[in-house]
């Protein structure tokens, strides 16, 4: 991961750093703000390679934004980018389409090689995050993606499964799992192309980024809802919107069923709190973890692990 701060620049060098060497040399934009407001200036970012795409993350200070058709001609990507804003909102402009605004939460994509302007809604800043995914390295090759100007995700289905899937893919650059990556970011560009009309959702790359992107969000629905003992299939398939086959269907394809998944997590949840709460009750672990009993939570343990919760937790105190 390459990660950069205006903090290794001199206060007053932070802002023309950041336009000229960050912003026109690596993002290939440019980047404006009135000369008075230039001293407080903030900005820093993360770039990871994440399977055949990049995974930048990038909090500033507000400022202007402008992909030229000159700043096009010094760095033409060819990429397709899907933005997910996390923080306060976003305007972008001056394309063909219409102006519109981002909300905190929502999602855009665009193609890189059409001109934009953008800035921050409000004097919070920039915060965002943005997968570049070359357009010779996805499945489907259509001339219509380059003809992509920047656009807001209008249908609120696919909300929950982009999130899901950036989530994922965040946690897999965190561990280099680069192989894992792929998938995610297959299914992020092809759930883009679904919303821009491009992929179909029952075509066969649209719903192998459909099962990708559900699983992630099906993953993520069972950790939040750990601590329910109840917790079962039709509760997952009802807040996922699918069947309980189709759910079922979904884990089956990645070699894990739903309860072995289940028990997983409620395995490593219990090991992460017994690490972080050394003084923790271990039945109090275990029902918060959603284990029905502490007999069933040592015996699933045990078998999993080859030795006791107890056990464990010493070896985790001793290695501390």
């Amino acid at each position: 991961m390459y990660h950069w701060c205006t903090d290794e620049v001199e206060p007053h060098d932070r802002f023309d750093f950041w336009r000229e060497v960050r912003a026109k040399g690596l993002f290939g934009v440019t980047a404006e703000l009135e000369r008075e407001r230039r001293a407080d200036f903030f900005g820093e970012f993360s770039l990871r390679q994440v399977g055949n795409g990049g995974l930048v993350e990038l909090r500033a200070s507000a400022y202007t934004v402008e992909r030229s058709q000159a700043d096009i001609g010094y760095a033409p990507g060819d990429s397709i980018c899907v933005y997910q804003q996390l923080g306060g909102g976003g305007w972008f402009g001056g394309m063909r389409g219409s102006d519109f605004a981002i909300a905190n939460g929502s999602f855009a994509t665009s193609h890189t090689d059409l001109p934009y302007r953008t800035a921050p809604l409000g004097a919070a800043g920039f915060h965002l995050r943005i997968l570049k995914i070359p357009v010779t390295g996805l499945a489907t090759q259509d001339k219509r993606m380059r003809e992509l100007a920047p656009k807001v995700f209008n249908d609120p289905t696919l909300a929950p499964l982009l999130d899901a899937c950036f989530a994922d893919l965040d946690e897999v650059a965190a561990h280099d799992g680069s192989s894992d990556a792929v998938p995610l970011v297959q299914a992020l560009a092809h759930l883009a192309l679904i919303e821009r009309g491009i992929v179909g959702p029952g075509s066969r790359r649209g719903q192998a980024a459909l099962r990708t992107a559900r699983l992630s969000l099906a993953r993520r629905l069972i950790a939040r809802h750990l601590k329910d003992p109840d917790l079962a299939p039709a509760q997952v398939a009802d807040l996922l919107g699918v069947s309980v086959r189709h759910l079922h269907m979904l884990f089956e394809a990645a070699d894990r069923s739903f309860s072995q998944t289940v028990t997983e997590e409620r395995l490593k949840q219990s090991r992460r709190l017994m690490r972080e709460a050394p003084d923790r009750l271990i039945a109090d672990i275990a029902t918060a973890c959603g284990f029905e009993s502490l007999a069933t939570y040592y015996r699933v343990f045990n078998a999993a692990y080859g030795m006791a919760p107890g056990d464990f937790r010493a070896q985790a105190s001793e290695a501390r």
